[in-house]
């Protein structure tokens, strides 16, 4: 399948899933969310399908949501609920489908972006690549499984220091605190990416999805979650701050949260 936004195209035993919206950072909008819904399901049906690997487009991997599309609905929230219904419908379904699945970071990943390198199974990113939560930055909270994976994966501390203070993490810290499994050149990225779905396509599919969901029930409960990740960030783009924090993002410059102290920088003397 191949739409505006998401591109499947299959190589062998492998499936190659390219988000499609380069100009924008590969941002996740309603569209996206539910062709990428629409590409799980088709990957989880097809029996012959062995291996994927989920990449962006262009300069970037994904920059989280669509913060424009957003801005200005007067229906935001319910905007928001119904895209984070496909985008976690189509992150539950690659996380308990029989083939795996490799993310290959490039360039930013941010937001929901994380969530998407988060659910797959295994992770590489290109040398260059740079990775950022952004969401409390925004006046945001985490969607796309962030807040139930990462401190599965990275632990609470970590997760906690990316999510509050929005610091970003270059490839080589991203691989020391567990991230991602590689590091490669980014000319090399999807190369590489392709060579190890290659690999684990000619292992025993039926053990690998086993595999796979004993080790997401394992974790907990991912999709009752995600649903209150969706109310969560739902609610939080319709307060004061999560409008603020939305126009600064779109506006590039810092946002003014109410009732939050000024910046050192903008302090009086």
């Amino acid at each position: 399948m191949a739409t505006e936004t998401v591109r499947l195209e299959t190589r062998g035993a492998v499936a190659l899933l390219t988000l499609n919206r380069p100009d924008e950072g590969n941002a996740l909008n309603l569209q996206m969310a539910m062709d990428l819904l629409a590409a799980a399901l088709a990957c989880a049906r097809d029996g012959a399908l062995r291996a994927v690997v989920l990449t962006g487009a262009g300069r970037h991997f994904c920059f989280g949501g669509d913060l424009r599309a957003m801005h200005g609905r007067t229906t935001g929230a319910d905007y928001i609920r119904e895209l984070t219904t496909y985008l976690h419908g189509a992150i539950a379904h690659f996380m308990r489908m029989d083939a795996p699945v490799i993310a290959a970071a490039n360039g930013t990943t941010a937001g929901a972006g994380i969530g998407l390198l988060a659910m797959a199974d295994l992770a590489v990113c290109a040398a260059d690549a740079k990775f950022n939560l952004a969401y409390t930055r925004a006046g945001l909270t985490p969607d796309a499984g962030t807040s139930f994976l990462l401190p599965r994966q990275i632990g609470a501390r970590r997760t906690l220091e990316l999510l509050l203070l929005n610091r970003t993490l270059g490839a080589e810290e991203a691989l020391a605190w567990g991230l991602v499994n590689e590091v490669q050149p980014a000319a090399q990225l999807l190369a590489r990416s392709l060579a190890l779905a290659a690999q684990l396509a000619r292992g025993a599919r039926g053990a690998i999805g086993a595999t796979k969901r004993l080790l997401a029930d394992s974790l907990g409960a991912l999709e009752s979650q995600m649903i209150r990740e969706s109310e969560a960030i739902a609610a939080r783009a319709e307060s004061e701050e999560g409008r603020e924090g939305i126009r600064a993002f779109l506006e590039k410059r810092a946002a003014h949260f109410p009732g939050a102290p000024p910046a050192e920088s903008e302090a009086p003397p």
